[in-house]
């Protein structure tokens, strides 16, 4: 486990922030963060959920299959440590699951897959106050595993990450409008030629087609692309 009081500690983090840097998307951006907390904390297992306004929490990456579990059995039920630090913004601390009061069926369920400790962190980014993006999920078949220094990288793990996710995904949101627009900009292309109208006229078609069918300018400007023919 590495000391946040040690030389290395700052090394390290450092090196987790130039390849958070690099990352060329967002799957590997959430890849390096909970690869970097199997080598940086005393856990297990790691996974990060990330939020979604309006609906149910995503389950970004996991480092076992036994994470997915967990974080499954808090998005059915609405209710868990996940769903607690990604709506209240505040870390949770399981030191045992075995005694664990505040979610008796969830902990229960989770000490039979062999976890007993859970360190739930907010991965949160923006000004204040500021915007849950997910959570970073650390755990360990062994009872109490996570001391105050644990603690401490786990909150530094998550400043780093918040920034890197939120960024990445920006920049993903951001090309995904790109090339929404190449493709209707192609898709009236299509349309100016082969009924001879003007631009407005083209994306007015677009438009309309999108409303009637309730399927995104985008995608209706795919299918065009693809098959010569509106939905």
């Amino acid at each position: 486990m590495i000391d946040p009081h040690h030389d290395d500690a700052a090394s390290a983090f450092a090196r987790l922030a130039l390849e958070l840097h690099e990352a060329p998307g967002v799957e590997e951006t959430v890849d390096a963060v909970v690869q970097f907390a199997l080598q940086a904390l005393n856990c297990t297992y790691a996974g990060v959920a990330f939020s979604a306004r309006g609906s149910r929490p995503e389950v970004a990456a996991v480092t076992d299959p036994v994470v997915a579990d967990i974080y499954e059995l808090q998005i059915s039920s609405q209710d868990g440590p996940l769903v607690t630090a990604m709506r209240e913004q505040v870390p949770v601390l399981i030191r045992d699951t075995t005694t664990e009061t505040r979610w008796p069926v969830w902990a229960g369920k989770v000490a039979a897959l062999g976890v007993r400790s859970v360190l739930d962190v907010p991965l949160a980014a923006g000004p204040v106050p500021r915007r849950v993006v997910g959570v970073l999920g650390l755990y360990s078949p062994d009872p109490d595993a996570f001391a105050p220094d644990d603690e401490a990288v786990a909150h530094i793990l998550a400043r780093h990450a918040s920034v890197a996710l939120a960024s990445a995904r920006q920049e993903a949101a951001l090309a995904h409008a790109v090339d929404a627009r190449k493709l209707v900009g192609q898709a009236m292309g299509i349309l100016m030629e082969r009924f001879d109208i003007d631009a407005d006229r083209a994306f007015a078609v677009l438009r309309r087609y999108s409303q009637d069918t309730n399927t995104k300018l985008r995608d209706v400007a795919q299918q065009l692309i693809d098959t010569r023919k509106l939905p």
